[in-house]
This record gives C-alpha cells, structure tokens and sequence, in this order.
C-alpha cells in the first residue's frame, strides 16, 4: 500500500486522472468523425441529458475533447452502427462493441429480476412490436394522440413506457435521434451481424467494468467501479479481480489522507507527468470528469453539485453552474443560459471561487481588492469565445461576476 505521505502532494493523481479523460491536452483523439468514435470507445459513455439552457450534456462533452466538433456527429454514428444507445448509470452512448454487456440488465429486466416500470403492458408492447415488424422505424412521435378522447395504444403514455419497456429489454434499439426525438427499430435490424451478442460471465463483466474504468479515470476506488449498480454479485467480482491484480503485481493500491483507497496500473505512479495545455475548459455538469462527486472532492477537492434540482432560494452559484478547468485545478463556475433566437450567450453568475484560485489572482495597491490575473483572464477569454460560437452565439452578456471590475475587463474583451 502506498499512503499519500510519500508524495508531495496529489497533483500526480490529479494529472494521472485528468490524461485519462483527455483534458490535459487538445484535440487528443485527432479531427473529425474517427476522433468522436475513438473517444466515445476510450470514454466509455457519454451521457445524454434533456436540460438544454446550453447545448446538451452528450455535444458538449465531445466539444470540451475536439474543437472540431458538430452537433451532427455523435447521431451519423449512430445512424452506422459504430455507438448505441442505452442506460449505463444514466441514458448515453455506448460504443458498439460493449453491446454484449448491457444484455446481463436486459435480461434481469425481462425476466422480471428488476424492473423498468413496474407494471408492463405485454399486450401492448406486443402491438408496437408488429407494427415496427411490418411498416419499418418508429418514431416516439408518431404514436402522439391529440385525441384525449382516444383509448388502446394511441395513447401517448401507455404506448410510450411501452416503446420505453422494449428498449429497455432490448427488443428494440434506437437507430436514428433528432434532437431528442428517438426512431426506434429491431434490434435484429440494426446490430451489425459483427457484433457479438454472447452474454458475459460474472468474471467477464468484473474485467470488462474494472479496465474501461481504469482506461478512461486512471485510478479508481472500489465503489467507484461498479458506480450506481445495484448487482451484488458484480461488485463482489470486481472485488476479487482487484485483489488477484494486487497480487499479481498488476495493480497498486494508494491510500488519501481521508482513508480512501485507489487503484491504478502498477507503475503508474512513476510516469513522467503528462503536460497541460493552456486553455480553460467550460465544462458539461455532466461530463464523465465530473459525474462521481465523492471522487471530485477526493482528488481535486471541488464540491460541485448541480444546482437546477434545488429550490431557486436554495442555489448558491446558478441553475446549471458550468464547472471551469485550468490546468489541473478546478478554479470556479459559470451559469450561462444560450438565447438562440437573438444569438445571445448570457452569463447569469460566474464565480471564481475555489481555493486554488489563489494561485492565479493578483490584489490591488490598497491590498483589498481581488483581480484576476492575465493568465486566466486570457484563458477564460479564449475559451469563452470558441463556447459560445459552439452555442451559436455571436454576442455575450454578463450579469454578475464575484471578481472586482471582471465585469467589465470581461466587456472589453469579448467586443
């Protein structure tokens, strides 16, 4: 066991964590449609969401990886078969060849050892089934009524947790999504024949869960393996694997201050430090960096929370506060809504608040007056304008900044 008292301090961790979701440096997958499959493969998801006062979660995380990126190109993936979509601890995209283990939640769901919704409408999904059969795709749209008067599957809510159930028992897939409208076929139709539909062992799925894990976090802890899943079984094997790869001199173990213990490649440890790029990066609340918030707190010690789920008198920095990242220190957050019919990208709140902020700011002559200082100003400024072309946005305007005079350097600069 390493204890954290043998290093300096946890910026390593933080860099080896950073290099294993791309964030040290730009464009790390490369341009174009082979860099958006490259990284929803080395992510492993990427979460779909419905809030979009900015543009959705799923964009944006690809944005803060790939300057290149357009809001085409996750759904032309999908439309080839290269992702799928489905529930990992929340709605996303997958890469295709992780397919084979989704089906052990598949199974558990038809078969009744948990449940979606907790009453199914068999005869219904039966119905639906038969007509993708017959007259091709569906779109959820589709079986809308504006009839309340209409009774049987016409009905929006019955037919959509129907539609929903045999998704998620994987009858059906989602081969096609316009915004967030979903078109829906056979599983049989839109698979590729490639891929494998083997269902994994216990031991399979540890493994599998236990490397993509590593790959795209560079350590983890226990709990934060099998995140969100309530399968017993596959915990206890993701248990044992990590205590055979220990013993096997495959992995090593370190212990923070607060007691918790990570895992990473034996070795790791020892790498050369990987290099950070200069720019600040806008991120997504719910890009994969950010979405275990224990883990946040343990390695960077941010506290994030997304405030939109809390009663307005209850917030503290804005309805969807945007984390901000700078090298390797989380430095602040902005609230920022897109009105995209008058191009405007509006900075509700933004606050540089996190104690290794301290680093980057400067004070006044009189010595109480916080500035921000030329370095992070330049990357925030640098940044801010490439996010707010990715909302198509041609103007900016700030409502409030907790930094003396930012408000209107911010003005200034973004003329």
């Amino acid at each position: 066991m390493i204890t954290l008292s043998k290093l300096q301090d946890v910026t390593r961790l933080k860099r080896i964590a950073l290099n294993a979701q791309k964030l040290c440096t730009d464009n790390p997958f490369g341009t174009g449609q082979n860099a958006i499959q490259k990284a929803v493969e080395h992510l492993g998801y990427v979460q779909l969401d419905t809030i979009s006062v900015v543009e959705r979660a799923h964009h944006h995380v690809m944005f803060s990886r790939l300057n290149s990126y357009q809001g085409d190109m996750l759904n032309a993936l999908l439309q080839k078969g290269l992702i799928f979509e489905y529930w990992s601890h929340a709605a996303a995209y997958l890469p295709i060849n992780d397919y084979r283990f989704s089906l052990p939640y598949k199974h558990a769901l038809k078969s009744g050892q948990t449940h979606w919704h907790k009453q199914k409408d068999t005869v219904l999904m039966d119905e639906l089934l038969t007509r993708i059969q017959v007259d091709g795709p569906l779109r959820s749209r589709d079986i809308e009524s504006t009839n309340k008067n209409r009774s049987g599957w016409w009905d929006w809510k019955p037919a959509k947790k129907a539609l929903e159930q045999l998704f998620m028992e994987g009858d059906l897939m989602v081969c096609d999504r316009t915004g967030f409208q979903k078109t829906y076929d056979l599983t049989e139709r839109v698979l590729p024949s490639s891929i494998s539909t083997l269902m994994p062992t216990m031991e399979e799925f540890a493994e599998h869960m236990l490397d993509s894990q590593l790959r795209c976090h560079g350590l983890v802890s226990l709990k934060e393996v099998t995140y969100l899943r309530r399968n017993a079984q596959l915990k206890k094997a993701v248990k044992t694997l990590v205590e055979q790869r220990l013993a096997d001199n495959q992995l090593d173990a370190i212990a923070l201050k607060n007691g918790e213990i990570y895992y990473l490649a034996k070795g790791a440890l020892e790498e050369p430090l990987p290099r950070l790029s200069k720019s600040l990066r806008i991120l997504s609340p719910f890009d994969n960096v950010l979405i275990q918030r224990q883990r946040l707190k343990n390695l960077f010690d941010f506290d994030y929370q997304i405030e939109c789920y809390l009663p307005e008198a209850k917030r503290k920095y804005g309805y969807f506060s945007l984390p901000l990242l700078f090298k390797d220190n989380f430095i602040g957050r902005m609230d920022c809504k897109a009105h995209r019919k008058t191009k405007v990208l509006e900075i509700k709140s933004l606050h540089f608040t996190e104690p290794s902020l301290q680093a980057f700011s400067t004070y006044s002559q009189s010595g109480n007056k916080q500035l921000l200082n030329d370095q992070i100003l330049n990357a925030f400024v640098a940044s801010f304008k490439k996010f707010m072309l990715f909302q198509n946005c041609e103007t900016a305007e700030v409502k409030y900044t907790n930094v003396s005079g930012l408000k209107e350097q911010l003005y200034a600069r973004l003329a």
